[in-house]
């Protein structure tokens, strides 16, 4: 299956280090049929995909060298189970909806969602041919409205709309979504195929991660500690970190199956089981 990985962070900062374990993943685990990665910047993102294996992709050393930071990073990368191995059915998926880009990813398969015409979307249309982009396009149909008011909705929402389509999902199969709407980090944990083949929980896992920052781009200081809740000053250095299995020695902690988390700015504000 699939692998996710995703950051939000007080600062911008680099994912270099998780990303390079995340393309070591793709030689190891098979998941040799693409990868991508945006990088947020304001309501805007630096898209990057390749339908390669990450760790033998050109692009992933020049995303390395270039040094690219955020404080808002959705990756993904791909072992097909739907769709053809070409660039429009390489994830982070992406839209512009109310002013901003949205991106989505997703580990899992749902095939009944392409050949079902009740998740077809009236608004947004796939570009490929994969599940995960027609519930992209799903849920995008269904925030459209509110995100089409003069202003962004606020963050109940948003979450109460990610929740539903969540509850929705879940029973067709392996659903573990990251979505992203320049602002808020979106997490639903559900099952997935484990090393030993069996498909179970946890589908992802989530690290919290503070500590000091020397107003440069990157975690220059080394972690402080580890926690669930985070009291965030302007001086220091915060991250959420979520990937679909645990990418450090850092006790990561598993999502239960449905259970959903909201992150902003390396701050969880949001967090329940459906």
């Amino acid at each position: 299956m699939c692998e996710l990985l995703a950051m939000s962070t007080r600062h911008p900062t680099n994912l270099t280090l998780s990303l390079r374990a995340l393309a070591e993943h793709s030689s190891s685990g098979g998941h040799v049929d693409g990868w991508g990665v945006a990088y947020y910047s304001n309501g805007d993102a630096w898209r990057i995909r390749d339908t390669t294996a990450a760790y033998d992709s050109p692009w992933t050393q020049l995303v390395a060298s270039y040094g690219l930071t955020s404080d808002l990073v959705v990756a993904h990368i791909r072992k097909a189970t739907q769709g053809q191995v070409v660039l429009e059915n390489t994830q982070p998926f992406e839209r512009e909806l109310g002013g901003r880009i949205h991106t989505f990813a997703h580990n899992g398969d749902l095939p009944r969602v392409t050949k079902s015409g009740k998740y077809r979307s009236h608004n947004f249309r796939p570009v490929g041919n994969t599940d995960s982009e027609h519930v992209f396009c799903y849920l995008m149909d269904k925030l459209r409205e509110p995100w089409l008011s003069d202003e962004a909705p606020d963050f109940e929402t948003r979450w109460q709309i990610f929740r539903d389509i969540c509850s929705e999902f879940r029973p067709l199969g392996p659903a573990n979504f990251v979505y992203s709407d320049s602002e808020y980090l979106f997490v639903h944990g559900n099952t997935r195929t484990q090393q030993d083949g069996v498909r179970r929980p946890p589908g992802l896992h989530w690290l919290c991660r503070k500590c000091h920052h020397d107003g440069k781009p990157g975690l220059t200081s080394k972690a402080l500690s580890v926690t669930n809740a985070i009291t965030l000053d302007t001086a220091e250095q915060a991250v959420v970190l979520v990937a679909s299995v645990p990418l450090t020695e850092e006790p990561w902690e598993a999502l239960g199956e449905g259970e959903v988390l909201a992150a902003r700015h390396g701050r969880v504000v949001a967090r329940s089981t459906l």
